[in-house]
């Protein structure tokens, strides 16, 4: 069973998707750039059997209308940290993907007190291939979007934003050096990588895990950038474990 509703503050509006009703950790799923909360069912449903999950849709992406101009990734964390505050959600694990995990390495950097743990997956921009033409590369080049399913979650979340949007938001991924930012997270973090991911390098997911005071690094075999899509129940178990 699963509940619907926005959250608003100024000309800002997020859709946030909230299931399972046991007691234990608020999961708070941040997606990727051009994608929505649907990609996160299969995970999300593991996760509700130990928690409460609120998968969110992010200002002009999924189902959220889009506004005037998009926040810069510290702004989008406050935004997040925002909603938490006012939703009165406890225990807060807090989960971003991609782009997502740059909103939440803001959120949780700057509200600690809001966050009790911090999982990043497949964690980005990597600082030394940070150019829009490189970065469709790595996507175009990962094991991931040889998977159907993958494949086609994207390409409707992609034409729902529309690439006017895409663009807008891209250039604010773009120009946010998370590695500048990392190290004041002070909460217990995971961080989760397919051992294919092009747009993830070892090396990058290695510094990653350098950078935040305390931080490990988990590898899923055989999957690319989408691996809580791909291996969702896997993801889900080990997010689950690490929040226990």
């Amino acid at each position: 069973m699963s509940t619907t509703r926005s959250f608003s503050s100024g000309d800002r509006t997020m859709i946030i998707t909230e299931t399972g009703d046991v007691d234990g950790p608020s999961f708070v799923l941040l997606h990727g750039l051009g994608m929505g909360q649907r990609y996160w069912s299969e995970l999300a449903d593991r996760l509700a059997e130990t928690g409460r999950v609120y998968a969110l849709d992010l200002p002009g992406f999924g189902d959220a209308p889009e506004p005037p101009e998009p926040l810069d990734m510290a702004a989008s964390g406050d935004f997040v940290a925002h909603m938490i505050s006012e939703e009165k959600l406890e225990n807060v694990v807090l989960v971003g993907h991609s782009m997502g995990s740059q909103v939440a390495v803001e959120a949780a950097a700057r509200h600690p007190h809001l966050v009790e743990r911090l999982v990043l997956i497949a964690p980005t921009v990597n600082p030394h291939e940070r150019t829009a033409a490189k970065q469709a590369l790595r996507m175009l080049q990962d094991a991931s979007l040889s998977q159907p399913r993958v494949f086609a979650i994207g390409a409707f979340y992609y034409l729902k934003a529309g690439p006017r949007w895409y663009i807008k938001k891209l250039r604010t991924m773009l120009a946010h050096h998370v590695e500048e930012t990392m190290p004041r997270i002070v909460d217990e973090t995971l961080v989760i990588r397919g051992e294919k991911d092009r747009l993830v390098p070892r090396d990058w997911a290695d510094e990653v895990v350098r950078l935040i005071p305390h931080a490990r690094l988990v590898e899923v075999r055989g999957r690319g950038h989408e691996t809580m899509i791909t291996a969702g129940e896997q993801v889900a178990r080990l997010i689950a474990e690490f929040a226990a």
